[in-house]
């Protein structure tokens, strides 16, 4: 099949959808690549090294696009963007917060196919494809380093000519992908870490970490499927409250990863708890995008309250292209392969597991009904 390579047009988008390493991959399995000139130089992937690998470089994205079959990209397509589409063609992108609903208008007018990578299965056979845990790597590790950045004191113990200084101490609400990574990483840099989920599976994550457990006792009912974290029942979130607000104090940097997916992020630290921080304390909200985890939190801002810094970052994962690229490409690459025939063609089966939790639109149609 053909598939094209664009420069991502989101505001503050470096990563590319399909780096040369898995050009490579793709050319020596029959595809045709085309890529965009310039469309990985913020990735740190050259013309030349896209060219080496296999692929044809073009000026436009015209050029780029004529006749191709599969789109793979990193962001939601805007509707300009779905527009230079050819017609019938297959789009894979992350879709991002807003609801996909709005893009079925201009995905019929053209029968695009359109798949969400946010939507792979978390099953055992699609995990390779799984982009929200390659990302929530990067961001974790990236959280780290920001807060780090931000504090006013070095996060490991260090005895020098000058006294002792005592190591921070570094708290993750959240312990999913992003957080044991942000809890791996903080460890790394020398700092006395904790954790904390509503999950009991995420608790042994943690301590195996070599960070220690905050928190209520967790409920195995507190999973939901895909291993994600469900709801909070109100008594719940009392008792989930309160044991934090008992931690949060000692605290010096908190980075905060807890997300429900569909659903806004559950306040884990309110005001009250918040002005219970030391000043010059630091807060990374991970959750900015879907409302956050602070109270006060302000997606894409730095907010100073009572003298804690509060960050919102966003997409924080496009801050480190080179490597966020590459494992978002290898996801591109399993989720291709799956979709490939023997012959190397595209097929599309609305019913194949996989598939079925991914499709957007159809041809133009959304699943069970109509995309006009």
């Amino acid at each position: 099949m053909r598939i094209a390579v664009l420069k991502e047009t989101a505001s503050g988008e470096a990563r590319v959808a399909v780096v040369p390493e898995v050009v490579q991959r793709f050319t020596k399995a029959g595809h045709r690549i085309t890529v965009q000139r310039g469309a990985g130089l913020a990735a740190g992937s050259t013309d030349a090294d896209y060219e080496k690998a296999g692929a044809q470089v073009v000026d436009s994205r015209a050029e780029a696009l004529t006749g191709v079959e599969l789109w793979p990209r990193v962001r939601r397509p805007m509707t300009a963007e779905i527009e230079e589409a050819p017609e019938g063609a297959t789009l894979v992108s992350m879709l991002g917060i807003e609801p996909p609903e709005a893009l079925l208008p201009a995905l019929a007018a053209r029968r695009l196919t359109l798949l969400g990578l946010e939507r792979v299965p978390r099953i055992t056979r699609a995990q390779s494809m799984d982009v929200l845990s390659s990302q929530a790597t990067v961001a974790g590790y990236k959280a780290v380093l920001i807060g780090a950045a931000e504090l006013g004191k070095l996060l490991p113990m260090l005895t020098t000519a000058a006294g002792t200084l005592v190591p921070a101490r570094v708290l993750v609400l959240g312990a999913g992908v992003a957080g044991l990574q942000a809890i791996a990483t903080a460890r790394r840099l020398g700092a006395v870490v904790s954790g904390f989920d509503v999950r009991p599976a995420a608790r042994e994550q943690v301590l195996s970490l070599g960070a220690t457990f905050v928190g209520p006792e967790v409920d195995a009912s507190a999973e939901a499927a895909g291993g994600y974290a469900r709801a909070q029942t109100a008594d719940e979130e009392a008792r989930t409250r309160a044991a934090l607000a008992a931690a949060i104090p000692q605290q010096d940097l908190l980075i905060c990863t807890a997300q429900v997916p569909g659903r806004k992020a559950p306040i884990l630290v309110d005001a009250a708890t918040l002005a219970t921080l030391r000043p010059g304390s630091v807060v990374v909200d991970l959750a900015a995008e879907t409302g956050g985890n602070v109270e006060g939190t302000r997606a894409g801002e730095r907010v100073v309250v009572g003298g804690v810094v509060i960050l919102g970052p966003v997409q924080l994962a496009a801050t480190v292209p080179l490597h966020a690229s590459q494992m978002f490409a290898r996801n591109v690459l399993t989720l291709v392969q799956h979709l490939s025939t023997k012959e190397g063609a595209l097929k599309i089966d609305p019913e194949d597991e996989i598939t079925k939790a991914m499709l957007i639109a159809l041809e133009g149609q959304a699943p069970g009904g109509s995309g006009r």
